[in-house]
């Protein structure tokens, strides 16, 4: 049997839901993002309560090796970004909202290894102060990112390749694949508007959404993207999505060696 110190510690945030057919909330993560953490990252990942302030993050932070920010059905409230009101029947998470927020920089300023997929890469946009299109859809010249819905919709066609990005030349993204342009998935309603600061464009659309991103001057690995890693890495079309994990795990294994 392989010692579990072999292997990095990551930290994956919840998120707040009810729990069908119950009054009851439960902390819960996606069983698909964590099982492709595992497998890909070759870590133990632990998840972490959203619990808003009741924790000294920069001391939470140094007892990983790494934190993972995982997609969500609720969005980032827009008063974190100076945004207009969500409609009154919008799923919120202001418990993720509060913890997330407050994790993200913390991990920036340890240079924790960070690793964001899609409502993970929003967080760290409005983190480091950027701010959210409510609806991508709704704005004039831009595409449908969202999920298809309806009856009989599996998850191969939800998460089918639906659009192109543009990897930026020379950035992390078109090293790690050697690749200009790869097609990726799309389930999301929002997306990035203005930058956050200390972060560089590594993925943009076809219709000009920035799909991935890295924060720069980091002492380690701190990136995101808009697309969904976490469906099928091992194929050769996801083949990006696979290296992040891999590069991640690397990061965060040199970051527990070095403890």
């Amino acid at each position: 049997m392989t010692n579990s110190s072999d292997f990095p510690l990551i930290g994956v945030p919840t998120s707040i839901m009810q729990m069908p057919g119950s009054k009851f909330t439960a902390h819960v993560s996606g069983r698909r993002y964590i099982a492709s953490l595992v497998k890909f990252s070759k870590c133990i990942a632990v998840q972490i309560p959203s619990l808003g302030e009741d924790y000294d993050y920069a001391d939470l932070v140094e007892r990983f090796d790494g934190i993972m920010l995982t997609g969500g059905r609720a969005n980032v409230e827009p008063h974190h970004y100076g945004g207009p009101d969500f409609p009154p029947d919008e799923p919120i998470d202001p418990d993720r909202d509060a913890t997330v927020l407050s994790l993200i920089p913390a991990c920036i300023e340890a240079g924790i290894p960070l690793l964001g997929i899609c409502r993970g890469l929003q967080e760290i946009n409005v983190a480091l102060g950027g701010s959210l299109h409510y609806r991508v859809n709704e704005v004039q010249g831009k595409n449908d990112h969202r999920m298809p819905r309806g009856d009989g919709v599996t998850d191969e066609v939800i998460y089918e390749l639906r659009h192109s990005v543009k990897l930026t030349e020379g950035g992390m993204f078109h090293e790690l694949t050697g690749e200009d342009e790869i097609r990726v998935n799309t389930l999301h309603g929002q997306g990035i508007d203005r930058l956050g600061e200390g972060l560089a464009i590594e993925a943009v659309s076809d219709d000009d959404i920035i799909e991935g991103i890295r924060v720069e001057n980091h002492p380690n690995f701190a990136a995101a993207v808009q697309w969904h890693t976490e469906f099928h890495p091992e194929r050769e079309e996801h083949a990006l999505s696979r290296k992040l994990y891999e590069a991640f795990g690397e990061a965060a294994l040199a970051r527990a060696k070095n403890k």
